[in-house]
């Protein structure tokens, strides 16, 4: 019974960690067709501004940048745990997957509790944002709902791990001799 629930718990911490992966690399996409835009809609890449103008810095496709790369290395950081059954580096990983969390959770309350959210944005020149802020208001308690669920998941799930990390640490360890 211990084997089955050892193996049932290092499966679920690699199907996270691959989640991890996916969105990591899905914000990176996802950043690199907002340059695109950008550069298509502006005429210059964000990252050499030539004018010192604050007005229009592209701050939101640095941090999906910044943040599919930061997912990628965490996700890195897992497959390493995983699979060389190492405790500091599970621990250093579960931390990680915390602050994750945290940051989930302050963006979500911000959302969920500041009313004038729209104005942490800067000016659009596109016109894009109007419509992203039409679509919010249209299904903001929907929004708020589904923020407040995958950070309730995502810590009812990480708090099982942050017990178990020793034993996780056991059974990463015999399934790799079991492996050899």
């Amino acid at each position: 019974m211990a084997s089955v629930m050892r193996s049932c718990i290092q499966s679920i911490l690699k199907l996270l960690n691959c989640v991890i992966g996916m969105v990591g690399i899905a914000m990176m996409l996802y950043a690199v067709w907002l340059i695109r835009v950008w550069q298509r809609e502006i005429g210059d890449f964000p990252f050499f501004d030539d004018d010192d103008d604050d007005e229009f810095t592209p701050w939101f496709i640095y941090t999906f940048l910044g943040l599919g790369v930061a997912l990628s290395m965490i996700t890195f950081l897992g497959h390493i745990a995983a699979e060389t059954a190492n405790g500091c580096c599970l621990y250093l990983y579960m931390l990680f997957v915390f602050l994750l969390i945290m940051l989930e959770a302050g963006v979500t309350a911000d959302i969920f509790f500041n009313r004038d959210w729209e104005e942490d944005f800067p000016e659009d020149p596109s016109g894009s944002f109007d419509q992203f802020k039409g679509f919010i208001r249209s299904s903001f308690q929907l929004c708020k709902w589904i923020g407040l669920s995958v950070v309730h998941t995502g810590d009812d799930f990480h708090k099982d791990q942050l017990i178990s990390s020793d034993e996780l640490v056991q059974v990463l360890k015999i399934s790799r001799r079991k492996k050899l």
